[in-house]
């Protein structure tokens, strides 16, 4: 491939696929990390991400934490149950969970991960 044609297929690259690109290329480099479009449903899985979106749910009681995790090949629900907030964690924070996923009205979905952030 020429550097014209790398320098136009670079510029014609939305910014979403710039990201999920560079998002691919870190989750790739975490070690023994599954991509969420390859993760196996009901077995220990780690995953490396980035934060897209946070929900918190107050349901009286039962109050938990949900983010959506994007590597570039998918994306997945994390939920964190009996927390408001977890100091460190925002938009755009890359973060390595490792649990079992589940399955819930269709959605990948894991709960009460271990985590830690990605550098």
């Amino acid at each position: 491939m020429g550097l014209l044609e790398r320098f136009f297929r670079r510029l014609a690259e939305t910014d979403e696929e710039r990201l999920a690109k560079e998002i691919r290329t870190w989750a790739e480099a975490v070690p023994r990390a599954v991509r969420i479009a390859e993760a196996p449903t009901r077995e220990p899985v780690k995953i490396a991400g980035i934060v897209r979106r946070m929900t918190y749910m107050p349901v009286s009681g039962h109050e938990s934490l949900e983010v959506l995790l994007a590597d570039g090949t998918g994306e997945m629900r994390v939920r964190w149950m009996g927390r408001r907030s977890i100091p460190g964690l925002s938009l755009g924070t890359k973060v390595v969970v490792e649990g079992v996923i589940g399955e819930e009205r269709g959605a990948r979905r894991m709960v009460n991960p271990r985590f830690e952030f990605g550098t």
